[in-house]
């Protein structure tokens, strides 16, 4: 219980809130059947609980520094719990919105928490494998995800993607008070709360005006009311940030290209590779009549792929410079989505398994290495920033790019379906649209729309790809406790990273999630 309860604590909590990035994916389509749920409402069951999680990551773990690590864990893992008796709970697509941005809050004690606990019990060799543990149940998580979900949704019903947490809430509380020691950070040190709330309000503010494009057309005056109040928060939080004695981020880090870089390349990460998976699982499911489990399974070229990949990486290409994993990953993945880009009314799920294996094989190269990028870019001082700053926006760049795809995708539709059409379609509304539309129609304006979802997507990671490989340079010396060049994380690193009040190395070796 010494050794291995404080991680079998950390890795329970880390599984869920992982797992429920990627569990819901496949059981959108029951959701919107049983509460009569458009589009746009399926949109924010999977965005309130990445935004969440994004924008209160970095003052979650300030606020665990002070108030106790463990104390906030467990907390987090409480709420996370209730959030999702809440979500099973839910009678209509409000109420489940609603319970899933507080999933996000929990998530984001339990994430902000998780490598600073391991790194306060675990040191030297136990360290390393203690986080290569973790690294392995998080990646684990993301492939059950799908799977997972469509068992049990297809089994006793999606509200079970949800129950499922409760008895391991259960077990991962009982385990953490017993066998995880209370940490803190250093003293005085404050919280930045001013910082945090306008930071959450510039990313959901930007979020919720794209969704807004997608229903009422990107110059409605709600939509650009909406953009007009976000732009207002981010330039209250730049203001902020450079009045606050311990800022969530120091803003003259982004005076250094490759950290300006990095940052980009994560932000697009997690957008273009998975933000237009739950319209492709919609389209699987609604239009091509296969059931959740199959909908999950087919995931997993992709899943596998980004296995193989990372696991060859970390052993064929030790050394390589950063810039050209995350770089050369973006562009596999931005060549994925074009891939993908090819459906028709005729089009069968098979269609899409080149792609899958592209975008899996560039987060093979991306996610194991991005993490160590950032830490490259900064002094050992701020790895905790730098490590928490990349998770913050790779949870913003899936909460976006779910928005900005479904926005693209719904707009298109629209060409060839009236618009109320477009966002009934993503559930039980189908049958309906059946009867006024042929089915080749129905067939043809979904693939319509995701092609132009798959084409944005594809730009996006081209574009970034190149950015990453024209901003990201290697660093100037090797003693920044980073291997030069690589952006491999040494244990110097390490050191500081799991002290700090973010999580710095939360890049699994073999993960394709969020």
């Amino acid at each position: 219980m010494r050794t291995w309860g404080p991680l079998t604590a950390v890795c329970l909590g880390t599984f869920m809130l992982l797992l429920d990035v990627t569990i819901v994916l496949v059981a959108l389509p029951d959701m919107a059947r049983a509460m009569d749920a458009s589009l746009s409402d399926l949109q924010w069951v999977v965005d309130g609980y990445a935004l969440a999680l994004a924008a209160l990551l970095l003052g979650a773990g300030a606020a665990a520094d002070i108030l106790g690590r463990r104390r906030v864990h467990v907390a987090g893992v409480v709420l996370f719990a209730a959030a999702s008796l809440l979500c099973g709970l839910a009678s209509g697509p409000e109420t489940l919105v609603a319970a899933r941005a507080v999933q996000g809050v929990g998530a984001a004690a339990m994430f902000a928490t998780t490598l600073p606990l391991l790194g306060s019990v675990y040191q030297g060799r136990q360290r390393s494998v203690a986080l290569g543990v973790w690294g392995a149940v998080s990646g684990a998580a993301a492939a059950v995800g799908p799977v997972l979900g469509g068992l049990l949704t297809e089994g006793p019903g999606w509200r079970w993607i949800f129950f499922v947490n409760l008895p391991v809430s259960l077990v991962a509380v009982w385990l953490t008070l017993k066998a995880v020691p209370e940490s803190r950070g250093a003293r005085g040190m404050r919280v930045d709360w001013a910082g945090t709330a306008t930071f959450a309000a510039f990313a959901g503010g930007t979020t919720y005006a794209v969704v807004r494009a997608g229903e009422e057309g990107w110059t409605a005056s709600a939509t650009l009311a909406s953009f007009g109040l976000a732009a207002l928060a981010l330039v209250c939080f730049v203001l902020v940030e450079r009045r606050a004695a311990h800022p969530l981020l120091d803003l003259s880090l982004l005076r250094r290209p490759a950290f300006v870089g990095v940052m980009v390349g994560a932000l697009a990460f997690n957008g273009v590779a998975f933000g237009v998976t739950p319209y492709l699982s919609i389209w699987m499911q609604t239009l091509l009549g296969m059931s959740p489990v199959r909908g999950g399974l087919t995931l997993l070229p992709m899943t596998v792929a980004a296995m193989v990949t990372a696991i060859l990486v970390g052993k064929l290409l030790h050394g390589a410079p950063a810039r050209l994993t995350i770089g050369g990953g973006l562009f596999l993945i931005g060549s994925g989505c074009f891939c993908q880009a090819v459906l028709d009314a005729g089009s069968d799920w098979t269609a899409l398994v080149p792609g899958f294996v592209l975008v899996g094989t560039g987060t093979g190269f991306v996610a194991p290495t991005v993490a160590g990028a950032a830490l490259a870019a900064v002094e050992p001082a701020r790895a905790g920033m730098a490590g928490g700053a990349v998770n913050t926006v790779r949870q913003l760049g899936f909460a976006l790019g779910v928005a900005v795809f479904g926005t693209v995708a719904t707009s298109r539709m629209t060409d060839t379906l009236p618009h109320d059409a477009s966002h009934t379609l993503a559930g039980g509304g189908a049958a309906a649209l059946r009867g006024a539309f042929s089915e080749h129609t129905l067939r043809s304006a979904f693939a319509s729309g995701l092609d132009a979802a798959l084409v944005v997507a594809g730009c996006t990671g081209v574009a970034a790809a190149v950015l990453v490989l024209t901003l990201v340079r290697p660093p100037r010396a090797a003693a920044a406790g980073v291997t030069e060049a690589t952006g491999e994380v040494t244990e110097e690193a390490s050191e500081h990273v799991t002290e700090s009040a973010a999580p710095a190395l939360s890049e699994e070796r073999v993960t394709p999630h969020p």
